[in-house]
């Protein structure tokens, strides 16, 4: 029903304040579309899927830019890679960006005795 009453908008008074504490003390950063694009793609085309490959990407570009490193360099960099050396360099960038309580762990193949087995008898 037609009416000439504000339209309701369900707006809270405080969003101004939340936004700028949200990105309070942060940097803000800015990419060209162009590197977006490359790294997402990079990623899409090694097997990631697509939300990894928008947040991996993410953490990436600002990593670089952060360290005034080309994203071009670091994408060609790590092509070389196989896929196992490419989910550690990228699982070692994102722990970087983690909080140590919320970090990724990795199998890692433990070649030598472990302590335990010296009292085993076979």
């Amino acid at each position: 029903m037609p009416s000439n009453l504000p339209a309701n908008t369900n707006t809270d008074s405080a969003d101004a304040t939340k936004k700028f504490f949200d990105t309070y003390n942060r940097e803000s950063f800015s990419f060209s579309s162009n590197e977006v694009d490359a790294v997402i793609g990079y990623f899409l085309k090694r097997g990631f899927e697509k939300v990894s490959a928008i947040n991996t990407a993410a953490v990436l570009l600002e990593q670089a830019k952060k360290d005034n490193f080309s994203i071009q360099k670091l994408i060609d960099t790590l092509d070389g890679l196989t896929d196992v050396k490419l989910s550690n360099a990228v699982g070692t960038i994102l722990n970087i960006n983690r909080p140590k309580s919320s970090q990724l762990g990795f199998k890692t193949d433990f070649a030598g005795t472990r302590i335990e087995q010296r009292n085993i008898i076979p």
